[in-house]
């Protein structure tokens, strides 16, 4: 597969996405779904466009840096598309954190423009005095303050004609920050050539996505695996996106779903698990998606009960792009990862990085023409993760004999009992699946004799109440499907999980509360 290697050496992005769809004919096709709005191919070209002559009449250059802190909506690919038109490099951030945390990515980014929705200006405005880079605002999608620029002014005023930058199919293209699930984000920095990597082999040989499809996505576009549901697999086959602005709450993913009749869903377990709970139909969908978290088998079986269709759970990364092992829609195996997209290699290794044999768990390293090149301004981190060609993707996994992997959990996330490693994700598949669990996480904790154990902090399904002898038949049911040593010797209930915002399972925040509690 030479998919890079036969991309021409000047290459840019925006006009494979974009332009490329105007001339094979889909300039009339709706291209994005918002709300009660509609927006064709033609359409989004020409506020592309206008985006990138807005970007350059504000001083804007090839391979700067362009702050996009937008929900989900029609202006995010005339934005994210525009910057890389002009040959800029769009920055992509989560819309879900604290201004600390924006005056760290705009600072660490070094961008000189930054374009917000206006509901998310607020998270803005505290920390501008210490933004040492920034220079203009733009904002998008609501009332603008004096001082900053309004988004559609200064695009009715840009022409609709613009000739893409020539740029290189290995310059940098966007960059996206890592969604600090083991500690502080880092920008991943992405090539021209990625996206079209990742849609030519997962979007294109696993979903199998057509002209003829709807994506929705409710995980978001500043997300890695939302960039691709949401924007450039779509645009790719040059099918229709729809896009919820707001949170992905059950009751406005139901709403959504019946509004647009999307064919392909795309989700996380979390709110898989949640959507279970709640009223709601699916009609129009042909296939599930999940990433970011393992999918409890559970899970998948009352979600195939419930709505006659399969959900292909894969496990991508911020550093790889997209998914790069995932169940084929028409082979899925519960609890499975799945197998190798076509186009990518994946190996199992032991401490010393020598491959491991089938059922042994190991690390897992990835290689594929998605990977990032670096991560921004962390040269040492970049070593440790991207050796040469592999990436260290610093997940614990085991393969079987039939190549189909299962997920253990992050490196950090291991338990030893008794000498023998014990996977987390494994006891909370089977914590899952008992009747009144609707979530759960397992950390490692050390009992009376300081020797590590299993704990698993529990969310009830609507219904339940938190009770010892609830917590004691949690504990048989898991006796009963896995190996008797992996049950958790605690149960905790708990309203909810920490969790990143892109639905990670945030352990080592249970972890240090765990050991916060045993000190007192």
């Amino acid at each position: 597969m030479n998919i890079v290697q036969d991309l021409p050496q000047t290459f840019n992005a925006a006009d494979y996405f974009v332009d490329r769809n105007i001339r094979e004919g889909r300039g009339g096709k709706v291209a994005v779904l918002c709300e009660d709005r509609f927006f064709t191919y033609a359409d989004i070209q020409a506020g592309v466009n206008r985006f990138g002559h807005a970007l350059r009449s504000l001083g804007v250059r090839m391979e700067e840096r362009v702050a996009l802190l937008l929900l989900d909506s029609e202006v995010y690919p005339q934005a994210f598309f525009g910057a890389i038109k002009v040959g800029a490099v769009p920055v992509c951030l989560n819309t879900l954190l604290r201004p600390k945390d924006y005056e760290y990515f705009l600072n660490d980014s070094r961008a000189r423009v930054l374009v917000v929705d206006a509901a998310l200006l607020p998270s803005i405005e505290s920390i501008r005095k210490n933004l040492r880079f920034l220079e203009t605002v733009v904002v998008a999608r609501g009332p603008c303050p004096a001082g900053d620029l309004a988004l559609d002014p200064l695009l009715a005023a840009q022409p609709t004609a613009l000739e893409p930058a020539p740029t290189s199919k290995d310059d940098a293209c966007f960059w996206l920050y890592s969604s600090g699930s083991t500690g502080d984000p880092k920008g991943t920095v992405h090539l021209q050539h990625d996206m079209v990597f990742c849609a030519k082999t997962y979007g294109e040989q696993v979903l199998r996505i057509r002209e003829e499809d709807l994506c929705f996505s409710a995980a978001k576009l500043f997300f890695a695996y939302g960039l691709g549901n949401g924007l450039y697999f779509p645009f790719a086959a040059g099918a229709t996106a729809a896009y919820l602005p707001g949170r992905p709450t059950p009751d406005a993913v139901y709403a959504a779903v019946a509004q647009h009749r999307p064919t392909l869903f795309f989700g996380v377990p979390t709110l898989y698990a949640q959507l279970l709970e709640a009223e709601g139909g699916m009609e129009s969908v042909r296939l599930g998606v999940s990433a970011g978290e393992a999918l409890p088998a559970d899970i998948l079986k009352r979600w195939q009960d419930r709505f006659g269709f399969g959900i292909a759970d894969g496990i991508g990364s911020t550093e790889m792009s997209h998914i790069f092992i995932s169940n084929d829609p028409q082979d899925i195996r519960p609890g499975s990862t799945g197998r190798v997209v076509p186009g990518y290699e994946a190996r199992i290794v032991d401490e010393a990085l020598r491959d491991l044999p089938a059922g042994e768990v190991g690390t897992l390293l990835v290689k594929g023409d998605s990977t990032a090149a670096c991560y921004w301004n962390k040269h040492e981190k970049t070593k440790q993760t991207m050796l040469g060609e592999w990436l260290n993707t610093g997940d614990k996994f085991y393969r079987d004999a039939e190549g189909y992997f299962y997920y253990g959990g992050r490196t950090d996330d291991m338990l030893k009992v008794g000498g023998i490693w014990v996977s987390p994700a494994e006891v909370e598949a089977a914590v899952i699946a008992h009747p009144a669990v609707l979530e759960c996480a397992v950390i490692g904790s050390p009992d009376e004799e300081d020797l590590i154990k299993p704990r698993a902090f529990v969310v009830l399904r609507s219904g339940f109440a938190p009770s010892p002898a609830l917590g004691k038949d949690i504990k048989d049911h898991v006796k009963k499907t896995i190996a008797h040593y992996k049950f958790p010797r605690w149960v905790e209930f708990v309203d909810s999980l920490p969790k990143t915002a892109t639905g990670k399972i945030q352990r080592y925040r249970l972890r240090q509360g765990a050991e916060n509690a045993d000190a007192a």
